[in-house]
C-alpha cells in the first residue's frame, strides 16, 4: 500500500501547526507572568533581561552540546540573537515608553505582512494567497483585539521604534528559517540556545541589572486575587514563555514557511488577553472576542491555504531534504 506524495508534507504541516501553536501559547502567557513582577517593583527592562538571562542559563547545556554551530554559523547565531531576542524585545520596550502598548503591539504584530513581503520581494519566493490573505485577516483582528482606538497617540519615535520590533519579529522568522540551509545546517535547538545566550548578554548591556532590587523575587506578588511567591511567575516566564516558547518556536519554521508560522504566531496576542482577563482580571469585551475570532481564523486560513502537494522548498528556497529537526524531540 502506497501513500500518496502528498502525505509527507501535510504530516510536516501537522507538526509545524502543533509546535507553533505551542509557541504562540507559551509566548502568549509572558506579559501575564512578567506584569505581577513589575507592579512589584522590578522594571520592565529589568524583567526582559531575568527572561532572557534565566532562559540562557537552562538552556547552557543544550548550547554546549551544540557548541559546533559557533564555528560553523556564526553570522546566524549573532543575527538570531540580536534580532530575535534582543532586538525585539528592546524595541517594544522603548516604544511603550512613548505610545499605547496596544498601539505598540499592533505595529509590532505588522510582522507577518512585513515578513510576506520580505520573502516576495526580497528572497523572490512565491506566497501562497492563503498565506497573504491569513495575515491580512490576523492583523485586522489583532486591531480588534488590542483595541487600537482607545488612546492613540501619535509620537514618530515611539512608533518607529515599534515598526523597529515588528522588523526584528521578521528577521527571527527569516533566520530561524534560514539555519536549514546551506552547506551545514543548523539545529534549530542549537540556534535558540545560542540566541537566548547572545540575546542575554546584549540586554545586560542595555538592562544594567546591578541596578535592580532583585531581592523583590523573594517576595510576594497578586496574582487571580492571590498572593504567591514572585518566584512562581518568574519561573514560568523563564521555562514557559521563554525556553519551550522559543524552541517550539524555531523548530516550527523548519516544518512551516516563514510567512505561515509568522500568521500562526499571532494568536500570542489572543492567548496573552485571554490569560490576562483569568489571572489578572483584564476583562474583555465584545471587540476583543470579535478581534480574537479574526486572528485565529486568518491563522488557519494561511494554513489551510498552502497546496498539500507543494514542497515547502517552494515558498522558502530551502533544499528538500530531511529535516534534522524531526529527530530531535526534546520539546524544549
Amino acid at each position: 500500500m502506497h501513500s500518496s506524495p502528498a502525505t509527507p508534507h501535510r504530516s510536516r504541516r501537522a507538526v509545524g501547526l502543533t509546535l507553533a501553536l505551542i509557541s504562540a501559547v507559551s509566548f502568549g502567557g509572558s506579559g501575564t507572568a512578567a506584569k505581577p513582577l513589575i507592579e512589584a517593583g522590578l522594571s520592565p527592562l529589568h524583567v526582559v533581561w531575568l527572561r532572557a538571562t534565566g532562559a540562557a542559563l537552562v538552556l547552557a547545556p543544550l548550547a554546549w552540546r551544540h557548541r559546533a554551530i559557533v564555528r560553523d554559523r556564526p553570522g546566524l547565531l549573532l543575527g538570531f540573537g540580536l534580532l530575535g531576542v534582543a532586538g525585539v524585545q528592546a524595541c517594544y520596550f522603548a516604544a511603550i515608553s512613548r505610545i499605547p502598548v496596544g498601539v505598540a503591539l499592533l505595529i509590532e504584530y505588522l510582522g507577518p505582512p512585513l515578513l510576506l513581503g520580505y520573502v516576495r520581494f526580497v528572497q523572490r519566493r512565491p506566497v501562497t494567497r492563503g498565506a497573504a490573505i491569513g495575515a491580512g485577516v490576523a492583523v485586522t483582528g489583532l486591531a480588534f483585539v488590542v483595541q487600537v482606538w482607545n488612546g492613540l497617540g501619535f509620537d514618530a519615535l515611539g512608533v518607529a521604534f515599534a515598526l523597529g520590533a515588528a522588523c526584528c519579529q521578521v528577521g527571527y522568522f527569516v533566520l530561524a528559517d534560514a539555519g536549514a540551509r546551506g552547506e551545514k545546517p543548523a539545529d534549530p535547538l542549537g540556534v535558540a540556545a545560542f540566541g537566548l545566550l547572545i540575546g542575554a548578554i546584549t540586554l545586560t548591556a542595555v538592562a544594567r541589572p546591578w541596578e535592580a532590587d532583585w531581592s523583590r523575587l523573594g517576595g510576594q506578588v497578586t496574582m487571580a486575587g492571590h498572593h504567591i511567591p514572585a518566584l512562581l511567575p518568574a519561573a514560568w516566564m523563564i521555562l514557559v514563555a521563554t525556553v519551550l516558547a522559543y524552541l517550539t518556536g524555531v523548530v516550527s519554521v523548519r516544518h512551516l514557511s516563514p510567512p505561515v508560522a509568522g500568521v500562526v504566531a499571532n494568536i500570542e496576542a489572543v492567548v496573552a488577553t485571554v490569560t490576562a482577563w483569568f489571572l489578572l482580571d483584564e476583562h474583555l469585551g465584545t471587540a476583543q472576542l470579535i478581534g480574537g475570532l479574526l486572528v485565529l481564523l486568518g491563522a488557519f486560513a494561511a494554513q489551510a491555504g498552502q497546496a498539500p502537494e507543494e514542497p515547502q522548498a517552494v515558498l522558502v528556497g530551502r533544499p528538500d531534504r530531511p529535516d534534522r529537526a524531526d529527530q530531535a524531540e526534546l520539546h524544549r
